[in-house]
Order: structure tokens, then C-alpha cells, then sequence
């Protein structure tokens, strides 16, 4: 079983890189289910709506996760209770529409891939605390009785949060993956238990930039001037970043793991 996470989708140069470049990097690597984390994939870097979830569906993406921007687009709440396909954060508060994890099948064989979405609670918009939610969605799924593999997206902000996370889940997910802070770390590994794990697994956008928004702009911002606007985002060619995980279909723990740094200034 092979398992595509790729990171924050900023903007249009973030989706013109899925449009150009996911269906070959499927083909290549003999994917078998999509993850991709879609929250600033809006114009303005900021939200997604429901044109641009039906955008990445029809480019073979399997499951959209998010974050703290997940209703910067009022739309959003009225589609994503009928989308089961976009997740929000499990750890919003009681009542949120939407969904914070799903079951789904994979392409071709049909196995049963749990992916869940969570998001931090320290330097982050407030929620429900998160690993209570992670403690009581355990539960709940299983890996190997009630789900073939189990994928965790840690929408946070902090490293220590996201690695005491991924050491939460260690054994009982096939893998656990940072995002939001849009840079890749270098600890990509599997942990002792056997679950693929990477702190931030960056986004798919313009790195000529700061995370993702005009770099001009940005530095106006800190240097408080006037003339500066809102963030947008940059406007160069997109990276593509992520990881691809291997799964023993017998236990639905991680065999590899490896990067994907796929167009752009970043070098793989």
C-alpha cells in the first residue's frame, strides 16, 4: 500500500502544481490513496471552497484535511457537512459542521484507510484539548480490526506538540504527519512502533517567499509600514512537498518512508 501526504495547498501556484504534477507522481509511484491538506489553497492563500475541493478530486486526490483557516470561506460550512471527503479538525468545538476523520477505500484493492485530523492547541486558534480528542478517536478506530491503515494530519504550531503526537500514535497508525507550518523538516522516519512520521511535511507552493505569501509584503508587515496589505500569496512556480509512505497490507504499519520535493527552488 502506497500512501501520498502532501502539505498546505497555497494558492493558485500550489494547485497549478497538483494540476501539472500529481497524476504523474501517482503514476510513477503506484499510488494508492491521496492526502492532501487543503485549507490555504483559496486565491487568497487563505480557506478553500467547494469549487476548489471538486478541483483536487477531479485531479485524483482521495482526502482533503485542513486547519485553523478551515472556515475562512463562509461557504465552507454549508457544503462540508454533505462533503465526507474534506475533513476539518476533530478537536473544534462540540457541534462544528463537518467531519474531524473518515474511512475510506483505496484505489484499486480496496482497503480501508482511517485519516484523521487534529490540531494543536498551543500558539493556535482555541480548541477542544487534542489529545483528549486523539485518546477517545483511538477508541473508536483500530488498526487492523475496524481500518486497514490509519493516517493522522497534526495541524499545529509547536514541534515538541506534533512529536509527543506522533509518539502518541506510534504503532497504532500507519503514519503521522505535521503540517501548517509550511517548511519540511528533516526527521523523516519511521518510529519504533512502526509509524512513518515527519514533524512538517512543508506545503505545495511557492518557497520564494515567506511561507507561501509575498516575501515584499511580509517584510513590510514586521517592519510595521503603512503601505503594507494583507498576506497574499507569492506568485512563482510551486513546489510540490510531501511524503510517500509504504504499509504492509498484514499490519497496516509504515515499511518506508520518503520525501517528496517535486518543481520550485527547493532542492529534493
Amino acid at each position: 500500500m502506497n500512501i501520498l501526504i502532501l502539505g498546505d495547498v497555497v494558492g493558485v501556484p500550489g494547485r497549478k502544481a497538483i494540476e501539472l504534477n500529481l497524476n504523474h507522481i501517482i503514476k510513477n509511484e503506484q499510488i494508492d490513496f491521496t492526502i492532501i491538506n487543503g485549507e490555504n489553497s483559496a486565491d487568497d492563500g487563505k480557506g478553500i471552497t467547494e469549487e476548489i475541493a471538486n478541483f483536487f478530486f477531479s485531479n485524483k486526490v482521495d482526502v482533503i484535511t485542513s486547519g485553523n483557516h478551515i472556515w475562512d470561506k463562509h461557504e465552507t460550512t454549508n457544503f462540508i457537512n454533505k462533503e465526507n471527503r474534506l475533513l476539518r479538525p476533530a478537536n473544534l468545538a462540540e457541534g462544528s459542521p463537518g467531519n474531524g476523520y473518515g474511512i475510506y477505500l483505496s484505489k484499486g484493492n480496496n482497503l480501508r484507510v482511517a485519516v484523521i485530523n487534529l490540531m494543536g492547541n498551543v500558539f493556535m486558534r482555541k480548541t477542544e484539548d487534542v489529545f483528549q480528542a486523539a485518546t477517545n478517536i483511538q477508541k473508536k478506530i483500530k488498526l487492523k480490526d475496524n481500518v486497514d491503515f490509519i493516517v493522522v494530519d497534526f495541524h499545529g504550531e509547536i514541534t515538541s506538540e506534533k512529536m509527543a503526537m506522533g509518539h502518541f500514535f506510534d504503532g497504532k497508525a500507519t503514519s503521522v504527519v505535521g503540517t501548517h507550518t509550511h517548511v519540511p523538516t528533516a526527521d523523516t522516519r519511521i518510529l519504533n512502533k512502526g509509524t512513518a512520521y515527519q514533524t512538517d511535511i512543508g506545503m505545495c507552493g511557492d518557497y520564494n517567499s515567506v511561507i507561501g505569501m509575498n516575501k515584499e509584503n511580509s517584510i513590510k508587515k514586521f517592519l510595521k509600514d503603512k503601505k503594507a496589505t494583507n498576506h497574499f500569496p507569492a506568485t512563482g512556480e510551486a513546489t510540490i512537498s510531501g511524503i510517500i509512505v509504504k504499509a504492509d497490507n498484514k499490519t497496516g504499519l509504515a515499511t518506508n518512508i520518503k520525501r517528496v520535493i517535486n518543481g520550485g527552488v527547493l532542492i529534493n
